[in-house]
């Protein structure tokens, strides 16, 4: 049965407090005339309050004193394993085992105290419900017990210190299934039987990526009042995804659905994968300049960037190595100056759509908020580096900013943006309807039926 730890704690400190006690009153009878049985008349006062001073601190070492510190839990999620890190403050002993019926995951820490505190941890659609401590053996021994909903694969292993950080024990949660579990997309609504009047068609719905920028150990930027980016962006993707799956012809999916964070190069890949017809990335940076405001719209630049804030806006983001182009567009097997010609000849033509697609989103959102600049800037973002995904980077506005920061957490602002950026996707492929698309094949039939 696990001892609380509150209750070591309390047990502890009562017994320091003892100590004292007994030290006053031993005082307070060596008044001159008393001789008690367990004072030597010949025994200095303050000879007695040290003796029993360091017989309190005797008593209080034994109950953790010199033990190991759990000072702090922080939890990461990615799309394929959840992260939990225990910072310590020293080197430790540990061994983990599970428990099923209910299933539970056991950590048990050698020589060591909990002083940090579980209660902040964000265990909302994770695979853990909730994490009790306690202690086992020795009073300086501690348990931890995750009550999971469903079995898990675990990788733990210890971490020296290194870049600034302690000691820390890591534990990597797994899903047990045999496929890993994918980067989350917007679940398709039940099947509806169609009408009578609805006629088949074979074509297909464009597909739109949608990217919340940063996420789960990557907070973003982050403003005055602890506003942080990856919540803010998450919101507003989610918004523009459940709007695009609402409009017949399209399709979507997201990077993320969650908080957990996505290398830069993998976002990249999703695109490629989900064979998209275009990327967008939403963010809600900072700047040096506390005064910079307004959204902006960002293209990819083979060149320098257009602007210094697009430079450092580019060097910001791009935390992470690039994708090479050529496995994107699978130009291995080509002879290399022609597969430079084929990866040119691509670029040119995806920054190109690029630029058109962040003009007409631009144009949307310069009703909704105000504008940082009133052309679409460029420079070298790493999660614009397709080859074949025409993509753009939308900045919200400046989480930096106390007045962008202030509307961008409303959720009227969020609705408000995540419908601007609608509008805006949607007059493109009104204008430039993939050929096999649903748009393009409806956009046919009035012709042919005004014909």
């Amino acid at each position: 049965m696990l001892v609380g730890a509150n209750l070591h704690v309390r047990l502890q400190v009562s017994l320091v407090t003892w100590c004292y006690v007994i030290t006053i009153v031993a005082v307070i009878l060596h008044e001159p005339g008393c001789s008690p049985c367990f004072v030597r008349p010949a025994m200095h006062r303050r000879q007695i309050l040290l003796n029993m001073l360091l017989a309190s601190a005797a008593l209080a070492l034994p109950f953790g004193a010199s033990a190991t510190q759990i000072r702090n839990a922080r939890l990461w999620r990615s799309d394929d394993k959840l992260r939990l890190v225990l910072d310590l403050s020293g080197p430790v002993q540990y061994k983990t085992f599970t428990l099923v019926a209910p299933d539970r995951l056991i950590i048990d820490v050698s020589g060591s105290r909990l002083t940090g505190d579980f209660s902040q941890l964000a265990l909302d659609r994770t695979v853990i419900k909730s994490i009790r401590s306690g202690h086992y053996g020795h009073c300086d021994d501690t348990r931890i017990v995750l009550d999971l909903t469903a079995p898990v694969q675990l990788n733990s292993f210890l971490l020296g210190p290194e870049g600034g950080q302690g000691h820390r024990l890591v534990l990597d949660l797994s899903s047990t299934a045999s496929a890993p579990v994918q980067m989350a997309a917007v679940a398709p609504p039940p099947p509806v039987q169609a009408q009578a009047t609805d006629k088949a068609h074979p074509k297909r719905d464009i597909m739109v990526v949608v990217d919340a920028g940063h996420g789960g150990k990557d907070p973003g930027a982050v403003g005055s009042r602890g506003e942080r980016e990856k919540d803010v962006v998450l919101s507003i993707a989610q918004l523009l995804a459940k709007r695009l799956k609402r409009e017949k012809g399209f399709d979507v999916r997201l990077v993320r659905n969650d908080d957990f964070f996505v290398p830069l190069r993998k976002r990249v890949e999703f695109a490629h994968k989900s064979k998209a017809d275009m990327f967008i990335s939403v963010h809600a940076d900072a700047a040096p300049r506390l005064t910079a405001s307004g959204a902006s719209v960002f293209a990819l630049s083979e060149g320098g960037a257009t602007s210094a804030t697009a430079r450092f806006m580019a060097q910001r983001e791009n935390g992470a190595d690039l994708l090479g182009a050529t496995s994107l567009l699978n130009l291995k097997d080509k002879d290399p100056m022609l597969a430079g010609v084929i990866l040119d000849m691509s670029m040119n033509a995806t920054i190109a759509a690029s630029l058109q697609l962040g003009h007409t989103v631009l144009g949307s959102l310069e009703g909704i908020t105000t504008l940082h600049q009133k052309r679409v800037e460029q420079a070298g973002f790493a999660v614009l580096k397709s080859p074949d995904v025409p993509s753009i980077l939308v900045e919200t506005g400046f989480i930096s900013n106390s007045r962008d920061s202030q509307r961008l957490v409303t959720a009227r602002h969020q609705q408000a943006v995540a419908d601007g950026l609608f509008e805006g996707l949607q007059r493109y492929f009104q204008r430039n309807p993939p050929l096999d698309s649903h748009m393009a094949w409806v956009q046919e039939q009035k012709k042919q039926a005004q014909a």
